[in-house]
């Protein structure tokens, strides 16, 4: 297990950093959303109770940290399908937990790398970012946000057959969910009911418990809900995925 994992792992960082238009835009999309929003709406206040950026950037971190997860687990696994070389892996002793363990540890890296650069660059002055002292909090709910997304895109890697298909659904979900979410605008201005509607999508619960942790809104509890409620869609979605993963486009 141990020894599948570090090779899945290793390969897995080669064939990424290889990859240099993935790499740039898994980066790069985000902050176009930060800099287009973070200057129209710079220096506004949202409900008098807070600036705009404190809302809007943790948000499009979250949304941009899901994103990368599920698109990258599931033209991973497709491609590795298409391409017969889950077979061949799993005429080897690595089971499928070492498969998505090494694509955990890929995505956990790329999201906090992407933290990292986003946040330093939302807390400049032209944009004005002020991170609250809790914002160690951030920490748990995106490792547990980077697990609930992967899992997702292990469930669309799994069925999907082509690339165009993975890009299809990944969008069909993450669109939506980024706007239903509050995402790209503070989910306080939505109707009552469409705030009640996000609480069963799991980019509500990573959006909620990185702005709390960020911008200290909510209490700990906050973040706590967050932790747990993507705990769940973890849960979920991965129990999914193991049951429908395809080894082959034969099976």
């Amino acid at each position: 297990m141990s020894a599948a994992y570090a090779a899945l792992t290793s390969a897995g960082y080669r064939a990424y950093v290889r990859d240099r238009t993935t790499v740039f835009f898994t980066f790069a999309f985000p902050l176009v959303f930060l800099v287009l929003f973070g200057y129209i709406f710079r220096g506004q206040q949202v409900s008098g109770s807070g600036a705009y950026i404190g809302y809007i950037a943790p948000g499009i971190l979250a949304w941009g940290v899901g994103n990368a997860a599920l698109f990258a687990t599931a033209f991973t696994l497709m491609n590795w399908r298409r391409d017969d070389i889950l077979r061949l892996i799993w005429r080897t002793p690595a089971p499928l937990s070492a498969i998505l363990s090494a694509r955990y540890a890929l995505a956990l890296a790329v999201g906090l790398a992407q933290a990292v650069l986003f946040l330093g660059i939302a807390a400049l002055p032209v944009f004005g970012l002020h991170l609250a002292s809790s914002w160690p909090l951030a920490l748990p709910v995106l490792a547990l946000g980077v697990a609930a997304f992967l899992a997702l895109g292990a469930v669309v890697g799994s069925r999907a057959d082509t690339p165009e298909a993975v890009a299809a659904i990944a969008n069909f979900l993450m669109v939506p969910m980024a706007f239903l979410s509050g995402s790209f605008y503070p989910s306080d201005l939505m109707p009552g009911w469409l705030q009640d509607f996000s609480k069963i999508l799991p980019l509500h619960y990573l959006n909620s418990g990185v702005e709390g942790a960020l911008a200290h809104r909510g209490g700990a509890l906050q973040t706590v809900t967050a932790d747990a409620g993507l705990a769940a869609f973890t849960l979920v979605f991965g129990l999914f995925a193991a049951r429908t993963f395809r080894w082959s486009n034969k099976t």
